[in-house]
């Protein structure tokens, strides 16, 4: 039977519960330092009670440790991950290599995304060094994971389903750096795919002009659960640590409760990765939520859609179309309900999107705080903020609680209680705790009693329904305050159960022959920056791995700008504008090669590699 984790985010300690009370199976965090969010960091101590919290359920807490790492900070890095270990974290994320070259704890390693994992042969190279998980690039198809399941059957799978997307390979984006020296590597992102640009021919012509030619939609993988967990993904990833609470608390439950769906449906094949069961005080709505509409991206292949050429901003859910504008209100021709404060926007005549707030709302006539400019009848209206839900959201939303078995029979010295957690039809954990008194026969029955007192879990993150017990236990008169004592142990002993922390490093495998080049794409053997080597550590593992002389990284040493290639990307430009003969488009009658321009005059090159199906970007 294949475990199925859902993997939540967490932008500090409160989202991180909330994604575990919600039916997160695993939440990633990210430190104070050396994690791909920049503005997203936590102390160890906060991490730590998260682990505390979370073990509980069986929930597994894993850290982002994904950036590249500077000569200086090396001992800084070995020391933070230590700091992790002994904090009860369950894994890192890595993406500098340096850290197979280092003395870390019996800590797992998971491979981030920003070691851009495409391929079968990037997958086996890094479980061969010790990777126990790689997480896979946003790009691929169902079918290219179903590839690499297919060749690699024990490697551990993890597949984003749900959030923002780059629109590069993640690991292999420079344009940041670049243009404003803010590493994307460094989780310092600019958000340079978030520009207006002009599109611009070799000739000059504009071909599309100020629009948000790099700008995805958000990924949304919901529907493709079943189809995910076949192909072999191990873990399901939201994306989002610099998200709100609301944000996880929603997004969590919709796709928790589509897991428990698969499960239930397949009970043989499938169970969740962490115990207990959850219940809900509203009802999740992925419509209602931070989104800039939804596309299953490269799932079934390239389709079009993908991209967000208007607006690069959260437009939320569709609520109707405007009917007609009176004085300083309007109606709306809907089935929504709207409330006070509610956040609204359209599109209007130029292709910008524009927003405001309802300042009153009378059942389908709204009343803004200020007449919006452009709006007019017969224009679409979108909701990015719910006043309604989000008050919701804001009260306490779901409660999760793990099933005990609880078995009560007489011994020689007195009684014991045995505890198991019911997970899958199955008990684990199981634990034995004595009570030693003198047993007295009662006067009248104790099986109420008895159940009533053991099953006192109220405060904990368990709960049971019925205690098993002998009949001759039934007859004994135990006191209440034994009961409730022999309760209070046999709970402790299953929320804080026995750590064991070791001094000794990890020990690695003994790493695959070594490899003549490791060009998972040609662009690796022509920019060796790629490799985002940026200290003495991560040379030498590559060294060892047979290539020499690789170039310094991006943000160590920058490249000519003729030389730089900035992005890879699956998104494509030319197939977006309905102009990809390859793929049954018209041809184009522009002159390449075609250009982005900002508003500020910098331009860079498009190439157009129709052999790899990639848009790479260069500077100029």
């Amino acid at each position: 039977m294949r475990q199925l984790e859902l993997l939540a985010p967490a932008k500090n300690l409160e989202c991180g519960i909330a994604a575990v009370d919600h039916g997160a199976d695993a939440v990633y965090i990210g430190a104070s330092r050396f994690g791909a969010r920049a503005a997203a960091g936590n102390s160890v101590s906060d991490i730590q009670e998260l682990c505390t919290y979370a073990h509980r359920y069986g929930v597994k807490v894993f850290v982002t440790v994904n950036t590249i790492v500077y000569e200086d900070e090396l001992e800084d890095t070995q020391r933070l991950i230590w700091d992790l270990y002994r904090a009860g974290a369950d894994a890192i994320l890595v993406q500098d290599m340096a850290l197979l070259k280092m003395q870390l704890p019996p800590i797992a390693l998971h491979a981030s995304t920003q070691t851009d994992n495409r391929s079968p042969e990037k997958v086996n190279w890094l479980l061969s060094h010790g990777f126990e998980r790689v997480v896979l690039a946003r790009e691929l198809s169902i079918d290219e994971i179903k590839r690499i399941h297919q060749q690699l059957p024990h490697a551990e799978l993890e597949v984003f389903v749900h959030g923002a997307l780059c629109v590069s390979y993640s690991g292999v984006c420079y344009v940041s750096q670049h243009c404003f020296s803010r590493s994307a590597n460094r989780g310092a992102c600019a958000q340079f795919c978030r520009m207006k640009f002009d599109l611009i021919d070799a000739s000059g012509e504009v071909i599309e002009r100020q629009r948000y030619l790099l700008s995805m939609k958000d990924l949304s993988q919901i529907n493709h659960l079943e189809e995910l967990a076949e192909a072999g993904a191990t873990s399901f990833k939201i994306e989002g640590r610099l998200k709100d609470v609301a944000y996880v608390k929603n997004v969590v439950a919709a796709y928790s409760q589509k897991l428990n769906q698969l499960v239930h449906k397949y009970p043989q094949r499938y169970c969740r990765a962490s115990l207990g069961e959850v219940e809900y005080a509203f009802e999740p709505s992925l419509k209602k939520t931070f989104n800039r509409g939804y596309t299953d991206y490269f799932a079934k292949g390239r389709q079009q859609g993908i991209a967000s050429f208007d607006t690069p901003k959260a437009m939320g859910e569709y609520v109707g179309k405007v009917k007609e504008l009176r004085g300083n209100s309007f109606n709306v021709a809907s089935t929504a309900s709207f409330a006070n404060g509610d956040g609204l926007c359209f599109i209007n005549a130029d292709r910008e999107l524009v927003g405001f707030r309802v300042n009153r709302a009378e059942g389908n006539r709204l009343f803004p705080l200020k007449m919006p400019e452009g709006l007019k009848p017969g224009m679409s209206l979108y909701r990015n903020n719910d006043e309604a839900f989000g008050k919701l959201l804001a009260k306490q939303t779901a409660v999760r609680k793990v099933p005990l078995f609880m078995k009560l029979t007489s011994t020689k010295e007195g009684v014991q209680l045995e505890t198991a957690i019911v997970h899958g039809g199955k008990h684990i954990n199981s634990g034995v705790h004595h009570l030693q008194c003198q047993l007295q026969q009662a006067q009248k029955p104790q099986r109420d009693n008895i159940n009533r007192q053991l099953t006192k879990l109220g405060g904990t993150p368990y709960c049971c329904d019925e205690v098993h017990m002998d009949a001759d236990v039934e007859g004994l008169f135990i006191p209440s305050s034994m009961l409730a004592d022999l309760r209070r142990r046999a709970v402790d002993a299953m929320m804080n159960p026995p750590v064991n922390l070791t001094d000794q490093p990890r020990t690695l495998p003994t790493p695959a022959p070594k490899q003549q080049t490791l060009a998972w794409t040609p662009q690796y053997k022509r920019h060796s920056y790629l490799y985002n080597a940026s200290n003495h550590l991560s040379k030498a593992f590559y060294e060892n791995e047979g290539l020499v002389d690789i170039d310094d990284a991006f943000e160590v040493k920058k490249p000519q700008p003729d030389e730089a290639l900035l992005m890879q990307c699956r998104h494509c430009i030319r197939f977006s504008l309905g102009h990809c003969v390859k793929h049954g488009g018209t041809k184009p009658t522009w002159k390449e090669p075609l250009y982005l321009q900002l508003g500020d005059n910098r331009r860079f090159r498009l190439h157009f590699n129709c052999a790899e199906c990639q848009m790479d970007l260069y500077a100029e």
